[in-house]
């Protein structure tokens, strides 16, 4: 039996470290021990009501057949208006938007429209990354075919990568630019100044040696955010326009994650070609969404607003709690929280000491590993964010202010006990 094997693009494909680190933690809490959890990038408050009543009404409806493979024209149309209206990307319509299984399989589904596996004798197309990213870009983006180029971002520059940084990034085979803003998982986001310097690079260069390039910019955190950066689309650039396509989804913003609710938009001709080729993928692979669950986009995107709201105050407020604790720990180093729910403190100052158990602590994950076996606290390491990252550790705090203070305590008493080797 082991000769019948496994092919190659699977096996050679990375396990997602978040999900790995957050089922070892439901594992433990399973078998009744008390774990404190913030590796899930999953808002702890419950969907809206009204989103929820939408889609029952919906159901009892008999709203439960096959729907068009990128959803019904209504609850396209709702979303093209809300990014015209609220992101300011000019010309869109409801042919403009895909809907697809959440946030990662637009991502999927696009990466596989965009990219193409290298020809004999021809360079693969490259995907521009700042890094440290979320820790599915770079493996959907090989699985496609494409190359990552990392650009390297640090603490200093609040992990952002300059104008500059990706002008010299870019190639004749470039495809792909990624932008995450607000980030996951640096919980840092871009200015308006800085998008708007990205997208004369990026028009210079479209004009010039990458006439193929596409920006994708992944805006799922648009509404979570805090200390005074406003959210800005970079699609609502004019001369960048028309080769951005806009990723977002309703799994964080309105705490719909296990809903799976994402979507693109990209206007113009080219616009309608790549959602005409996202419809085309997605048609051989989940056709619609749950057919019952657009009533609820539409109640969502026009009617939750204050809700939304609610949540982000919630958030603004956690993140001062973690920041103010992470701040006061010897040997931290962290940026100020302005977007999404993530601290990203660097841990290296740690590395070359021995935990309590006998555990030697090297890397971010021999961290990690030590802290939830020993301490019961559920942290994501940094390797495989790329970049500076294997020097951090993600903390969701999208959960309560008393299991915020309850894990910074024993994170503090842990870093506390280590000694050197």
């Amino acid at each position: 039996m082991t000769t019948i094997g496994i092919s190659r693009r699977v096996s050679s494909l990375k396990a997602s470290v978040t999900v790995a680190m957050m089922n070892r933690a439901k594992q433990m809490q399973a078998s009744g021990i008390d774990v404190l959890s913030f590796a899930a990038g999953e808002p702890d408050f419950d969907t809206p009501d009204a989103i929820k009543q939408s889609a029952i009404d919906a159901l009892r409806a008999g709203q439960t057949k096959y729907m068009p493979t990128l959803g019904d024209m209504p609850t396209r149309q709702t979303i093209a208006d809300k990014l015209t209206k609220e992101n300011q990307i000019p010309g869109l319509k409801g042919e403009h938007i895909a809907i697809s299984a959440g946030g990662k399989h637009s991502l999927y589904v696009l990466c596989h429209c965009l990219l193409d596996a290298a020809a004999p004798g021809e360079q693969p197309w490259e995907v521009v990354l700042p890094v440290p990213s979320w820790v599915s870009y770079a493996p959907i983006a090989e699985l496609a075919g494409g190359r990552v180029v990392e650009v390297p971002t640090t603490l200093k520059s609040d992990f952002k990568a300059t104008a500059e940084q990706i002008r010299h990034a870019i190639t004749p085979r470039s495809r792909m630019l990624i932008l995450n803003s607000p980030s996951n998982p640096c919980g840092t986001m871009y200015s308006e100044r800085e998008l708007r310097e990205i997208a004369t690079v990026v028009a210079e260069a479209a004009r010039t040696i990458a006439p193929h390039l596409v920006i994708v910019s992944d805006e799922i955190y648009e509404k979570i955010v805090y200390g005074g950066t406003r959210h800005f689309s970079i699609g609502s650039v004019p001369e960048v326009a028309e080769r951005t396509i806009t990723l977002n989804g309703l799994s964080k913003a309105y705490a719909m994650t296990g809903w799976r609710v994402g979507y693109t938009g990209c206007p113009g001709e080219w616009g309608k070609q790549f959602t005409s080729a996202m419809a085309t993928l997605q048609g051989q692979m989940s056709t619609n969404i749950t057919s019952f669950v657009y009533p609820a986009i539409r109640t969502a995107l026009n009617e939750c607003g204050a809700e939304v709201e609610a949540m982000r105050t919630a958030f603004a407020t956690r993140a001062g709690v973690i920041s103010k604790r992470l701040q006061a720990i010897d040997g931290l180093r962290t940026p100020r929280p302005t977007g999404a729910f993530y601290a990203f403190p660097d841990v290296s100052a740690h590395f070359g000491t021995v935990s309590p158990a006998g555990k030697r602590i090297a890397s971010s994950l021999d961290l990690c590993e030590a802290l939830l076996a020993e301490a019961h606290v559920a942290f994501v390491p940094g390797e495989d964010f790329g970049g500076c990252g294997g020097n951090h550790l993600r903390i969701s705090f999208a959960c309560s202010e008393q299991q915020i203070e309850s894990g910074m305590d024993r994170f503090e008493s842990f870093l506390g006990k280590l000694t050197r080797a």
